[in-house]
């Protein structure tokens, strides 16, 4: 949830139009790579049939979800004699794409990654176009992933966020093909993701930006009304369609862009970081720990945390939200949140003694706190007290 805005990348809508970018670059030795759980379905195969198309020398890895460092350093190495890398999977696959193709571009990167440290944020200091060109067709939702100029990278002892410009992708592919197979409760995960992302440094920062807060409102209202409408179409035993599939598609890469962060507090996403240490500890989805932690977070908020956020922020972005959705929720937001998560049926529940969640308090301070910059000041007391009673 801490983005890098700088640049904008290609969004190519439809997967015919990738031949025509394609042709418009010499590049002859290409690798494809494919996310093991979709490699023989309808995408993988029409991405590979178009590069094949163009007379491209194609070389075609298959990855199993959930690379860590070890791995991605070992995909670079792979990629050190191709000259474009083309990613067809979930956010996962496209973060160890990217991250690989940095490695393969620059030896220097390796070394980067691997220093030993406390702290869960690498910054990367090379600028866009640094890396192999990747283009990237994401197979799920929510993440932005196609688009952003982050990463995330598991280690032995938890995941690392890594940011750098030259991690954006060199062109996105969004079609509705890449998600016909997605589950529908992934789906509404991933409009929560998307959701989250474009309210938390909204109401993360005290300042009042009314280009990027108008921004913001406009894509969380939009998501709000596409969680309502693919979630009823679910309770339904009905399928999303391919219009509202590629309509998220959109808008999950919409909340990294330049527009919404302009101006902001960088670390304005503090939620992000203890659902993500909450996740890395549990062994758990990443929205389930968000969905577990956002109303605790929104409440301490009301109650006038300010280093986690804007009480008046929130209230105002909870109207936006409360007026788009088709849902009678609670005018509190965090009571009203807590309503849309079990309306959208996001998974939420925990399972964790006290110790545990104590130990991830700890940890989140330890690798994004006591004197990092990213907490604010917050402690582990404060911290515990938004993570889940014990099951």
């Amino acid at each position: 949830m801490i983005t890098a805005t700088t640049g904008t990348r290609p969004v190519l809508h439809g997967l015919h139009r990738l031949g025509g970018w394609l042709d418009d670059r010499s590049v002859r030795d290409t690798t494809l790579l494919i996310d093991a759980g979709i490699a023989g379905g309808p995408i993988a195969a029409e991405v590979a049939e178009q590069l094949s198309a163009t007379g491209r020398r194609v070389h075609r890895v298959t990855l199993p979800d959930g690379g860590d460092i070890d791995s991605v350093l070992a995909l670079g190495s792979r990629l050190r004699h191709t000259g474009l890398v083309v990613g067809v999977g979930g956010g996962s696959l496209l973060d160890q794409a990217k991250l690989a193709a940095l490695v393969a571009a620059d030896p220097k990167v390796a070394a980067r990654l691997t220093v030993p440290q406390r702290s869960g944020l690498t910054v990367l200091p090379f600028e866009e176009g640094h890396s192999i060109p990747v283009v990237a067709v994401p197979t799920t939702v929510g993440t932005g992933a196609e688009v952003s100029a982050v990463a995330c990278l598991r280690y032995t002892d938890a995941k690392r966020l890594v940011i750098s410009p030259a991690l954006r992708p060199a062109a996105a592919v969004l079609d509705p093909l890449a998600t016909t197979g997605l589950p529908s409760h992934l789906l509404a995960e991933g409009v929560l993701e998307a959701l989250f992302r474009a309210v938390s440094p909204y109401v993360g920062d005290h300042r009042d930006l009314p280009e990027a807060d108008a921004a913001s409102e406009v894509l969380a209202a939009q998501l709000v009304r596409l969680g309502d409408r693919v979630t009823g179409d679910l309770a339904a035993g009905r399928a999303a369609t391919d219009a509202d599939r590629q309509r998220i598609a959109v808008l999950s890469g919409w909340g990294h862009s330049p527009d919404l962060q302009r101006g902001r507090d960088p670390y304005a996403v503090k939620g992000w970081l203890v659902a993500n240490e909450l996740s890395s500890a549990l062994g758990i989805r990443k929205m389930t720990a968000v969905a577990a932690t956002l109303p605790r977070l929104w409440r301490a908020i009301g109650a006038g945390e300010t280093r986690l956020g804007s009480a008046t922020r929130l209230d105002r972005m909870w109207t936006v939200v409360r007026s788009a959705s088709c849902h009678d929720l609670p005018l509190d937001p965090a009571d009203g949140v807590t309503a849309l998560i079990g309306r959208w049926r996001i998974a939420h529940a925990i399972e964790a003694d006290d110790t545990l969640l104590a130990t991830v308090a700890r940890q989140t301070v330890r690798r994004w706190g006591a004197g990092l910059p990213m907490l604010g000041g917050l402690g582990a007391a404060e911290l515990r007290a938004l993570l889940p009673t014990p099951a």
